[in-house]
Protein backbone atom coordinates (compact mmCIF):
# COMPACT_ATOMS: atom_id res chain seq x y z
CA UNK A 1 0.00 0.00 0.00
CA UNK A 2 1.56 3.58 -1.14
CA UNK A 3 1.79 6.12 1.26
CA UNK A 4 -0.45 9.41 1.49
CA UNK A 5 1.75 12.03 -0.42
CA UNK A 6 0.91 14.73 2.66
CA UNK A 7 1.60 12.16 6.29
CA UNK A 8 5.30 11.74 6.78
CA UNK A 9 5.66 8.01 6.15
CA UNK A 10 6.71 6.00 9.20
CA UNK A 11 8.13 2.32 9.66
CA UNK A 12 7.22 0.29 12.27
CA UNK A 13 9.58 -2.29 12.61
CA UNK A 14 9.11 -5.54 15.81
CA UNK A 15 8.90 -8.79 15.73
CA UNK A 16 6.06 -9.28 18.44
CA UNK A 17 3.44 -8.25 15.46
CA UNK A 18 0.88 -6.56 18.15
CA UNK A 19 3.34 -4.49 18.95
CA UNK A 20 3.80 -3.63 15.60
CA UNK A 21 0.67 -3.41 14.71
CA UNK A 22 -0.37 -1.40 17.72
CA UNK A 23 1.98 1.29 17.40
CA UNK A 24 0.92 1.91 13.31
CA UNK A 25 -2.33 1.71 14.22
CA UNK A 26 -1.92 4.68 17.17
CA UNK A 27 0.40 6.55 14.35
CA UNK A 28 -2.14 6.36 11.46
CA UNK A 29 -5.05 7.66 13.93
CA UNK A 30 -1.96 10.81 15.31
CA UNK A 31 -1.99 11.53 11.15
CA UNK A 32 1.27 9.30 10.14
CA UNK A 33 1.41 7.07 7.34
CA UNK A 34 2.12 3.95 9.02
CA UNK A 35 3.24 0.70 8.16
CA UNK A 36 4.17 -2.12 10.45
CA UNK A 37 6.45 -4.91 9.03
CA UNK A 38 8.03 -7.99 11.98
CA UNK A 39 11.65 -8.40 10.32
CA UNK A 40 14.73 -6.69 9.41
CA UNK A 41 14.26 -8.32 5.72
CA UNK A 42 10.54 -6.64 5.43
CA UNK A 43 11.96 -3.19 6.91
CA UNK A 44 14.60 -3.44 3.92
CA UNK A 45 12.39 -4.35 1.65
CA UNK A 46 9.53 -1.95 2.53
CA UNK A 47 12.36 0.98 2.87
CA UNK A 48 13.31 0.05 -0.75
CA UNK A 49 9.75 0.41 -2.30
CA UNK A 50 8.42 3.52 0.02
CA UNK A 51 11.20 5.65 1.45
CA UNK A 52 10.19 6.44 5.55
CA UNK A 53 10.88 9.63 6.74
CA UNK A 54 11.26 7.77 9.93
CA UNK A 55 11.75 4.48 11.10
CA UNK A 56 11.16 2.82 14.67
CA UNK A 57 12.66 -0.62 15.18
CA UNK A 58 12.78 -2.76 17.85
CA UNK A 59 16.72 -3.39 18.72
CA UNK A 60 16.44 -6.88 19.28
CA UNK A 61 14.57 -8.96 16.61
CA UNK A 62 13.81 -12.41 16.24
CA UNK A 63 16.60 -13.10 13.73
CA UNK A 64 18.24 -10.07 13.30
CA UNK A 65 19.89 -7.42 15.27
CA UNK A 66 17.58 -3.65 14.73
CA UNK A 67 20.89 -1.86 15.05
CA UNK A 68 21.87 -3.15 12.14
CA UNK A 69 18.49 -2.84 9.98
CA UNK A 70 18.56 0.94 11.47
CA UNK A 71 22.15 1.17 10.05
CA UNK A 72 21.07 -0.33 6.54
CA UNK A 73 18.21 1.94 6.41
CA UNK A 74 20.08 5.08 7.13
CA UNK A 75 22.35 4.14 4.27
CA UNK A 76 19.58 3.53 2.09
CA UNK A 77 17.59 7.06 3.38
CA UNK A 78 19.80 9.40 5.24
CA UNK A 79 17.13 11.83 6.06
CA UNK A 80 15.16 9.47 7.70
CA UNK A 81 14.44 9.65 11.79
CA UNK A 82 15.72 6.42 13.49
CA UNK A 83 13.94 5.51 17.09
CA UNK A 84 15.02 2.56 18.54
CA UNK A 85 12.53 0.72 21.56
CA UNK A 86 13.81 -2.29 23.20
CA UNK A 87 12.79 -3.88 26.73
CA UNK A 88 15.72 -6.00 26.35
CA UNK A 89 19.11 -5.52 28.40
CA UNK A 90 20.95 -7.05 26.33
CA UNK A 91 20.04 -3.78 23.95
CA UNK A 92 22.53 -1.86 26.00
CA UNK A 93 25.37 -3.83 25.35
CA UNK A 94 24.59 -3.89 21.31
CA UNK A 95 24.02 0.29 21.84
CA UNK A 96 27.24 0.87 23.65
CA UNK A 97 28.89 -1.05 20.24
CA UNK A 98 27.12 0.63 18.05
CA UNK A 99 28.55 3.84 19.39
CA UNK A 100 31.96 2.52 19.48
CA UNK A 101 31.25 2.12 15.63
CA UNK A 102 30.08 5.97 15.39
CA UNK A 103 26.46 5.44 15.36
CA UNK A 104 23.84 7.22 17.54
CA UNK A 105 20.40 6.60 17.90
CA UNK A 106 17.60 7.61 20.20
CA UNK A 107 16.19 5.13 22.16
CA UNK A 108 12.79 4.57 23.98
CA UNK A 109 12.74 1.81 26.24
CA UNK A 110 9.42 -0.85 26.25
CA UNK A 111 7.29 -0.39 27.54
CA UNK A 112 6.67 3.71 26.99
CA UNK A 113 3.62 5.40 26.29
CA UNK A 114 2.59 5.83 23.10
CA UNK A 115 2.39 9.88 23.38
CA UNK A 116 6.07 9.58 23.91
CA UNK A 117 6.84 8.41 20.49
CA UNK A 118 4.20 10.70 18.93
CA UNK A 119 5.83 13.59 20.42
CA UNK A 120 9.42 12.57 19.52
CA UNK A 121 8.03 11.99 16.01
CA UNK A 122 6.31 15.19 15.62
CA UNK A 123 9.67 17.27 17.00
CA UNK A 124 11.34 15.17 14.23
CA UNK A 125 9.39 15.12 11.54
CA UNK A 126 7.56 18.13 11.73
CA UNK A 127 10.35 20.74 13.05
CA UNK A 128 12.50 19.81 9.28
Amino acid sequence: MAPERHKPTVLVVDDERVIADTLAAVLRNEGFAATAVYSGDAATAAADEFPPAALVCDIILLTENGIEVANQIRAMHPACTIILISGAQLSADLLDEARAQGHEFEVLAKPFHPTTLIERLRQALWSK
